[in-house]
């Protein structure tokens, strides 16, 4: 499938300047989703599967009475969303294509699918249910996102962004190359978290 046309003034901005801003947004998104999805639904990460490894590791010794169950099915919820994201993306030619924007509207569809569903019912079956599905959509944003590969942009993780910051940094090797868009993209990922747990928090406070 050929590259997607850009719309208006799109057209006249540089095609990597767009995918930077595109990948910048998804990742203050995912900061939010993921706020929510811990302290909102089942207590696990639906974009940080680093964050469920480690959750499931402890969960596995029985440490504090952590669920096995959530963090697993979220793992494998993350890889097949990822798995279906590279088999879309096989034969794309281009960073953006119409397949990328077919992806992207999915994870958007899932996400506000999910958060219908948890309106309806607060049982914990579809919580679990529920992280599973947004780990999905986020192994598929994770996908998209690696294929159209936004140096340094994950939109999901930002470990590997921290190391390079610091790494290439004046401290580092000295050569600084990318340190804006590292720092903006984990102050990004942090100002979202920020944003879901002070919107859950009002939430939880006007129910009750």
């Amino acid at each position: 499938m050929d590259a997607a046309p850009r719309p208006g003034r799109l057209r006249r901005t540089p095609a990597a300047s767009v995918h930077l801003g595109s990948m910048l947004a998804l990742t203050f998104a995912t900061g939010i989703i993921d706020a929510v999805g811990y302290l909102g639904l089942d207590r696990v990460f639906t974009g940080n599967m680093t964050g469920n490894v480690v959750i499931l590791g402890m969960a596995l010794t029985g440490a504090d009475g952590l669920s096995v169950v959530g963090p697993a099915l979220a793992l494998l919820g993350f890889l097949a969303g990822a798995a279906l994201g590279g088999r879309v993306l096989r034969r794309a030619g281009t960073a953006w294509t119409g397949h990328t924007t077919v992806l992207f509207g999915s994870v958007a569809a899932a996400v506000l699918g999910v958060a219908a569903m948890v309106q309806i019912s607060h049982s914990h079956p579809a919580m679990v249910t529920g992280t599973t599905l947004v780990a999905t959509a986020m192994g598929v944003q994770a996908a998209t996102a690696r294929f159209i590969a936004v140096k340094d942009v994950t939109t999901v993780v930002v470990t590997s962004t921290l190391t390079g910051l610091a790494a290439d940094s004046v401290l580092g090797n000295g050569q600084a190359t990318h340190g804006w868009r590292r720092a903006l993209a984990v102050t990004l990922l942090l100002l979202g978290a920020a944003v879901g747990a002070v919107v859950l928090a009002k939430r939880k406070t006007q129910v009750d």
